[in-house]
């Protein structure tokens, strides 16, 4: 990740842990919730990691990684499911990058914006 990227959150196989960034402790119990639900179904399903963050522009990204030689994780399943998560969340992915250009960026959300 480069340095003008901001972690949500992420989920690891291999420690068997959750973070959720202190900076967005006051996101809603339930979207917390769904958040980690979310990133320790996936890790435990594919193996590896899972982290969410944004870039620099305030766009929620996903990445997947694994440990070289780690023979267990599931590459091909890794694309397909950040595809659905992509697919299935998209609601909740616009609503956390609103969430983080207000909060953290400090932009101005015009009503046009509310629409999209």
């Amino acid at each position: 990740m480069d340095h003008g990227e901001t972690v949500l959150c992420g989920s690891s196989a291999y420690t068997k842990k959750y973070y959720l960034n202190e900076g967005f402790q006051s996101l809603p119990q339930g979207i917390k919730d769904e958040l980690k639900i979310m990133c320790v179904l996936y890790t435990e399903d594919i193996g590896g990691t899972l982290t969410l963050g944004f870039d620099s522009e305030g766009s929620l990204q996903l990445w997947a990684a694994c440990d070289e030689g780690d023979l267990l994780y599931d590459d091909i399943g890794s694309v397909l499911k950040i595809k659905q998560l992509q697919r299935d969340k998209q609601e909740l992915f616009q609503s956390l990058e609103m969430y983080f250009k207000v909060f953290f960026l400090g932009e101005d959300i015009s009503d046009d914006d509310l629409e999209d």
